[in-house]
């Protein structure tokens, strides 16, 4: 039997990966189980799995350009919720013990965060699943990603994209745009490569975390990754 090449990760879904290509609703709910079903293979290996997800799907703050940018962001934040309490009810009926960690206190539904408890639930086999970024404005959810797998020593981040790997420029609009395999936090930030956002880049490489962006059009590549297997680009200073 082969090996995983990680014991611990933070799996980064967008909401718009979760949601289908027709608008007709804001959650794909087939698409999410084909997602816990190699979430799943992974945590059956032994794999701690820890997962946070944006809202792009529902709201960004950024559309809220004439709103209180603060305000905006607690938008954001509420709808990471939303997206947060769906993916937990389809684990649960895939089979997995999974719980919702809040950065924003909201008992009735989740549990508050704290990298104690986190690391505690994934240690008992429980997906854990991180809502309301860091429950701050002017904050993505990339920079939520990074802190929250520094903090539960995550041995790699995955990041799970709707495009297959970290390009040079956007291969939909550039044909002559160069695929990486490879590339490391100082190039990101040196050519500008839309990877993550720079406050990201910059604290993952200041703390020498490891990710790997790769495409969620097919899920099996979260299996593959987490067994090594090469599907995007790795991601290192």
């Amino acid at each position: 039997m082969k090996t995983p090449k990680y014991k611990r990760v933070l799996l980064k879904l967008s909401g718009e990966a979760l949601a289908p290509a027709d608008g007709s609703s804001i959650l794909d709910f087939n698409f999410m189980a084909q997602v816990a079903k190699q979430i799943k293979r992974c945590v059956d290996l032994g794999v701690q799995v820890a997962v946070i997800v944006g809202a792009g799907n529902i709201w960004r703050g950024r559309q809220g350009t004439e709103m209180d940018r603060c305000r905006a962001d607690h938008m954001g934040m509420l709808a990471t919720a939303i997206n947060s309490l769906g993916l937990q009810d389809v684990f649960i009926n895939s089979g997995m013990d999974a719980i919702v960690m809040t950065a924003v206190e909201m008992k009735a539904y989740a549990d508050p965060y704290n990298s104690r408890d986190a690391i505690h639930a994934l240690e008992s086999g429980k997906v854990v699943i991180f809502g309301c970024g860091l429950g701050t404005p002017f904050f993505s959810t990339d920079t939520a990603a990074v802190l929250r797998a520094a903090e539960i020593g995550a041995d790699c981040i995955l990041m799970a994209k709707n495009i297959d790997a970290i390009y040079s420029a956007d291969p939909k609009k550039d044909p002559n745009a160069i695929r990486y395999s490879d590339v490391t936090y100082r190039q990101i930030l040196d050519e500008n490569l839309r990877a993550l956002d720079m406050t990201s880049a910059i604290f993952c490489m200041d703390n020498n975390i490891n990710g790997y962006a790769f495409g969620l059009a097919d899920p099996e590549n979260i299996y593959r990754v987490v067994m090594g297997e090469a599907v995007g680009t790795a991601i290192h200073n």
